[in-house]
């Protein structure tokens, strides 16, 4: 990402210089809505993300200043202190979670810049979250691992943004590794990673962003984890990871319809993480392909978080030849993502962009992506 609009509004707005700071946005190849399930998720970080300069400014405020949205605001770093601006409270957040934490952070400027298109369930907000701790931490020589400060972000997502998420966006921000995919037990929080180059197996990833866009907040989101957490409970288990249709099956006649399918959706897609897992090490990018597909269509038929766009664009990929295709990110918007052979890429991409701009009456955004490297400083 480019630093250099960056570093002229940092400059503009506090006449000084500060450290650049850059974390990623994610893609996850697979593993939707299993993370708060207990559940294996499989993303990576891609080479676009959220980019901050920041300086110690010697008082107790924090002046900040996003580049995107043109707006300045200033906070203190007590509870009573939250902004009202919603991308202002992600950073009062992180400060909020590292002084409960213990650790010690004073005032601070900065400005931000992103590159991570939002709303298109790349994970802007784990970004941005994941660039504050890591900077906040590494400035205030604040110790503390990789682990807290994916924790760090998760626990402003449930705090101060109203969203229940798992730990799967901060963690591929964080933990980030080119070329490499993040097989990451979410109970356990134990990781591997997975070689994943596409382009050495003659693939393209690309994303196609419908530009729908409906917010995560509020009832969609949570309705999902609640029915998953009602058929866990009758299971006799914390979580749905784990367990088997044979189990559900047995148990149908005491939960809703609707439970039954969210369950069955979570169930089948945790088999599937683990079985591209295989088919990666083996270098088989056709059942990798085949597995997206599945969970598309158990994620628009079962979980209910697609949309008629998304689906309309994964059938667009089918027809195309491409080999997967799947909504990505928690739903009700956003992106496909695309596992393309080279000689089909730009057909698919000429295709799918027509075809969406005649029914829709706006073409989608499309964002090839490379899996990179995690938070750091520049």
């Amino acid at each position: 990402m480019d630093n250099t609009i960056v570093r002229s509004k940092f400059q503009e707005h506090f006449n000084t210089t500060g450290d650049l700071y850059f974390s990623p946005g994610r893609i996850n190849l697979i593993g939707e809505h299993t993370d708060y399930n207990g559940g294996f998720v499989f993303p990576g970080a891609i080479d676009k993300g959220i980019l901050a300069e920041i300086k110690v400014n010697g008082t107790n405020k924090v002046r900040a200043y996003s580049v995107d949205i043109d707006e300045y605001v200033e906070f203190g770093m007590n509870e009573e202190d939250a902004p009202e601006q919603s991308w202002a409270r992600y950073i009062f957040g992180v400060v909020r979670e590292i002084i409960k934490r213990g650790g010690q952070v004073g005032g601070f400027d900065t400005a931000f810049a992103g590159d991570v298109p939002l709303g298109a369930g790349l994970s802007s907000s784990a970004a941005l979250e994941s660039t504050f701790a890591y900077a906040l931490t590494t400035i205030f020589q604040i110790d503390t691992d990789k682990f807290e400060l994916a924790k760090i972000g998760q626990a402003t997502e449930h705090n101060y943004c109203g969203v229940k998420c798992g730990i799967m966006d901060q963690f591929a921000s964080v933990f980030g590794k080119k070329g490499h995919l993040i097989r990451l037990d979410c109970r356990s929080l134990e990781h591997s990673y997975f070689p994943f180059d596409p382009a050495a197996h003659g693939y393209r990833l690309v994303l196609v962003n419908s530009c729908v866009k409906h917010e995560l907040v509020g009832s969609p989101y949570n309705d999902r984890r609640a029915s998953c957490e009602r058929v866990a409970k009758v299971l006799g288990q914390e979580f749905l990871r784990g367990a088997t249709m044979a189990q559900l099956d047995a148990i149908k006649d005491q939960i809703s319809e609707e439970d039954y399918k969210r369950a069955r959706y979570v169930i089948g897609e945790e088999r599937r993480v683990l079985d591209v897992c295989e088919a990666l090490e083996k270098d088989d990018y056709e059942t990798v392909g085949a597995r997206m597909y599945e969970t598309h269509w158990g994620m628009s038929l079962d979980y209910e978080v697609s949309c008629e766009e998304l689906d309309f664009l994964a059938t667009v990929a089918k027809e195309c030849g491409v080999t997967g295709s799947r909504i990505m990110g928690g739903g009700f918007g956003g992106c496909t993502i695309n596992l393309v052979k080279e000689e089909l890429y730009d057909n698919f991409i000429a295709t799918a962009t027509a075809k969406f701009n005649e029914k829709y009456g706006h073409e989608p955004k499309i964002y090839p992506v490379i899996i990179s490297d995690g938070s750091r400083k520049l």
